[in-house]
């Protein structure tokens, strides 16, 4: 097991404040390890925990007051997507007078697709993402493989790349045919596999949503609801483009990328490192990796990033706003950065504090006042101290 502990004290200190937390994230992402960590140090506080995959607890819950308005302490609810009625019951049992419980919920859909979380626990509920491991989590020397098998503990820890690759294999077999019925959604799975795929190769592309349908030949329409689906149960990340007048007409559609690098290749075939080197969208795959571990690294909200790119080329793949603070963000696949005429007018447009150039050469270097060239294994420290 990888410690998670930033997560871990995250989802701690939510504890101490609010009635509800939900730990979201993809399905085998480490939320389940993450509550039993979370279990361990609850200082002697009763824990029940109820599985809703298993059918007992299922039923246990048919009438949810019932059964949890006796327990106190700790009350953890595994794949809380399964039984969504339970948030009125939850908003009853935290407004009552005197409640010695805190619930903490497991759910591998986001708060649009829990809709009654967000509606019927407003100001009672915290929400805490758990994207896949990082850099950071599994050190330096296991980049590259972080990169080829993905975030997902069982892929990244395998004993060989074949059975890495064939885990990945079986999570979208299970993902299609076990957690989308699980939603509630009926889809018909090769359809959105075959969708999936589709994305896998718009990887780090704006997303074109009438030239997908014609490829898939089905509406538009039909095409962004897959696409929404798989955002909302944290496989697929949308940039969206930041817009403001700068005189000059700028991309207005969202970039596509999916969450995890790991998946992304067993989508695309990519067996091991030579697959992997050799296949055309090596540099999206590296970009979206690195924008990855750039978000984390910076604990950066959805709402606080954008991608930007005008008609015209100039373009910017990451741009953090947070308050009056813009970072910029490019990734470059190669040991030699410079400083580009896209990079400096990027920065003159949008009028950024700091550039970081991400590339993979060894050192780090200033290109002008205001735009560094940052090697990957300092990525993290220099985004510690940039917003």
């Amino acid at each position: 097991m990888i410690p998670r502990e930033k997560h871990l004290q995250e989802v701690r200190e939510l504890l101490e404040v609010f009635p509800v937390v939900a730990i979201l994230g993809a399905r085998q992402v480490g939320k389940t390890t993450l509550s039993r960590l979370v279990q361990g140090e609850s200082d002697g506080r009763a824990v029940t925990h109820f599985d809703l995959e298993s059918s007992e607890d299922l039923a246990r819950l048919v009438d949810p007051l019932l059964v949890l308005r006796p327990l106190k302490g700790l009350v953890v609810i595994d794949e809380v997507q399964r039984r969504p009625g339970l948030f009125e019951s939850l908003r009853v049992l935290v407004d009552e007078e005197g409640s010695a419980r805190r619930f903490l919920v497991l759910g591998s859909a986001s708060p649009e697709l829990l809709r009654q979380s967000s509606e019927t626990l407003a100001g009672r509920i915290a929400y805490h993402i758990l994207p896949g491991l990082t850099v950071d989590e599994v050190g330096e020397d296991e980049r590259d493989r972080l990169w080829r098998r993905g975030g997902f503990p069982r892929s990244f820890l395998a004993r060989t790349e074949a059975e890495s690759f064939r885990w990945r294999q079986e999570m979208v077999k299970s993902y299609l045919e076990r957690d989308l019925p699980g939603l509630g959604l009926r889809l018909p799975a090769p359809n959105v596999r075959r969708f999936w795929t589709m994305v896998a190769h718009y990887h780090g592309q704006v997303w074109n949503g009438s030239e997908l349908g014609r490829a898939f030949g089905v509406a538009h329409t039909t095409v962004r609801r897959y696409l929404d689906l798989l955002v909302e149960t944290y496989m697929v990340r949308l940039l969206p483009p930041w817009y403001e007048n700068v005189g000059k007409r700028q991309v207005r559609a969202p970039k596509v990328y999916l969450e995890d690098s790991g998946l992304l290749h067993a989508l695309l075939g990519i067996r091991d490192a030579e697959g992997l080197e050799s296949h055309p969208k090596v540099g999206a795959s590296w970009e979206g990796f690195v924008l990855q571990e750039a978000i984390a690294s910076l604990r950066a909200t959805p709402e606080e990033c954008f991608f930007w790119a005008t008609h015209s080329g100039a373009e910017l793949d990451l741009l953090v706003v947070r308050g009056r603070s813009r970072l910029g963000i490019e990734v470059k696949r190669t040991t030699s950065p410079a400083l580009t005429r896209s990079i400096m007018t990027a920065q003159a447009d949008l009028r950024l504090d700091r550039v970081i150039v991400v590339h993979g050469g060894r050192y780090s270097f200033d290109l002008s006042p205001v735009v560094r060239a940052v090697a990957f294994p300092d990525l993290a420290s220099e985004l510690s101290t940039r917003i």
